[in-house]
């Protein structure tokens, strides 16, 4: 009882530092965009613009907490510190360099195989870079390093996955980090800064008034990475690097989006607190005698009619260069 205690305040101490810092920074990033407002803003899924403002504050209040506030062990501390600082970077540089015009390792390493070397592939390898680094500060075998090392990286790449709605990406890492917690009490104030740095920040997300970006999921990916590497068993480690290998691998050919749609819990999860589905876009009236002179100019159909069929209408396409797809 007398150890939880302390590891109890030392997460709530946390949680609760990286939740001012994050709406600090937001607050001030909104007011003085780097850049400008224009270099942040992009379109989401509904054609709306957002801001990326929302990424650089969670991983400033999630890095911050971790490296100011105490009961953290030094080599927990340094893991993620490094993490949280080195995701967002990379991340960063993908967000605002980046044209989106390769997806996924598949997309970036066929350019890296035929000469191109997109934004996208810096980010990957900066993040295996960043994987090792903080895995360095964590371990203790080069086994050890190897399995923290694909914890971090892979953690990172992971949650950035789950970026393409409101919310999706938090709602992921809060129930990622509370799994965690509750496996093992040693990574509650761990996994207490990128959880509290997150939370602080998702109204602004699930209002579809900023998105995490790269800089923001990969941060907190790579910080719950760094969170299980310094405190999980080498069993659970493996299992868990080995599930997220596999979740990375199968959205290659499957559509995360499309599976939380058609499986009830998960889609009335990812609907919580977010707005109503955008109704499908109505064609606009025709003109009068629009309708019969098109059918005039195409000449009559099988059995000389040329109808509609019941209930079918016009889908709008989706904007170009959307942020969540």
């Amino acid at each position: 009882m007398t150890r939880r205690r302390p590891l109890a305040g030392a997460a709530a101490l946390t949680a609760g530092t990286a939740a001012v810092v994050a709406r600090a920074s937001y607050s001030a990033l909104r007011r003085q965009p780097p850049g400008g407002p224009a270099r942040w803003a992009r379109t989401n899924h509904r054609g709306e613009p957002v801001t990326l403002l929302e990424g650089p504050a969670v991983a400033l209040g999630a890095t911050a907490a971790s490296a100011l506030t105490p009961g953290l062990p030094p080599r927990m501390r340094a893991a993620l510190v490094a993490a949280g600082a080195g995701a967002a970077a990379f991340g960063g540089y993908d967000d605002l360099a980046g044209s989106g015009d390769r997806r996924g390792f598949r997309g970036h390493l066929g350019a890296l195989a035929r000469g191109e070397v997109t934004t996208g592939a810096v980010k990957l390898g900066g993040i295996g870079v960043t994987g090792v680094v903080a895995a360095a500060a964590a371990s203790g075998s080069p086994a050890d390093l190897v399995i923290n090392a694909g914890l971090i990286a892979g953690g990172a790449n992971l949650l950035n996955l789950f970026d393409l709605r409101p919310g999706r990406a938090v709602k992921v890492a809060l129930a990622g980090g509370g799994l965690l917690a509750a496996a093992s009490p040693g990574a509650r104030p761990a996994a207490a800064a990128p959880l509290g740095a997150a939370l602080a920040l998702l109204p602004e997300d699930l209002a579809e008034r900023a998105m995490l970006g790269d800089a923001g999921a990969n941060a907190l990916g790579a910080m719950l990475g760094a969170a299980a590497a310094a405190s999980l068993p080498r069993p659970a480690r493996i299992a868990l690097l080995a599930a997220i290998t596999g979740l990375t691998a199968a959205s290659e050919v499957v559509s995360f989006t499309a599976v939380i749609a058609r499986t009830p819990v998960l889609n009335w999860a990812d609907m919580l607190g977010r707005r109503p589905p955008a109704p499908p876009a109505r064609p606009a009236p025709a003109a009068p005698g629009a309708a019969t002179a098109a059918l005039a100019a195409a000449g009559p159909g099988p059995g000389g009619r040329q109808e509609a069929e019941p209930g079918q209408r016009q889908q709008a396409p989706p904007p170009a260069g959307a942020a969540r797809g």
